[in-house]
């Protein structure tokens, strides 16, 4: 997973795959069918990653929903913090790289956002009971907008190398996608 991450999906040949995980080359194809099969096994593995920061944030009932929220972004910054800002999201790089080449990779980022999705839509539903986001929302929007938005963040922080333009998605976007009860 780290050398995809790093290297990206179609620049990390199986000679090095093989070389990091410290496995002869031919263990890869005794696993994989395929270099797209490995892609959905690595995808997996990240997005299990992604579901503890969920279950630590997102899921984390101790906090108002307004904090999950925060919570969330703030957690994934620090990860992000610790390489650099160079990687991004290793789900939204194969989204870039690969799903145009590979129906079998698409289809599982399609599955991967379509389960992501969900907790933010559901934390933005407890923060409409408590008052604090405006009712007219659909939460199942806004939760793929901040998914979304989120993500064209971490693509420019990656070329900028800064954390930015994810402080600029937390101050702008964030309070703005989330805005309070609409006053009459």
């Amino acid at each position: 997973m780290q050398t995809v991450h790093e290297r990206g999906f179609n620049s990390a040949g199986l000679r090095e795959i093989t070389a990091m995980a410290g496995v002869a080359q031919g263990s890869f194809t005794n696993h994989f069918a395929s270099k797209d099969e490995f892609g959905v096994a690595v995808l997996d593995h990240y997005f299990d990653q992604i579901r503890a920061v969920i279950a630590q944030t997102l899921s984390n009932e101790d906090r108002t929903p307004m904090e999950r929220l925060r919570a969330y972004f703030d957690a994934i910054t620090e990860l992000f913090a610790a390489t650099g800002w160079r990687y991004g999201c290793l789900a939204g790089n194969m989204a870039l790289e690969a799903s145009e080449h590979s129906e079998l990779i698409r289809q599982r980022l399609s599955d991967i956002f379509a389960e992501w999705t969900p907790p933010f839509a559901q934390v933005i539903r407890e923060a409409q009971m408590a008052g604090q986001i405006c009712a007219d929302l659909n939460s199942e929007d806004v939760g793929a907008a901040l998914l979304e938005a989120w993500h064209g963040a971490m693509l420019r922080m990656k070329v900028e190398r800064s954390p930015a333009p994810l402080d600029r998605f937390k101050r702008l976007i964030l309070p703005g996608l989330l805005a309070g009860p609409a006053h009459p």
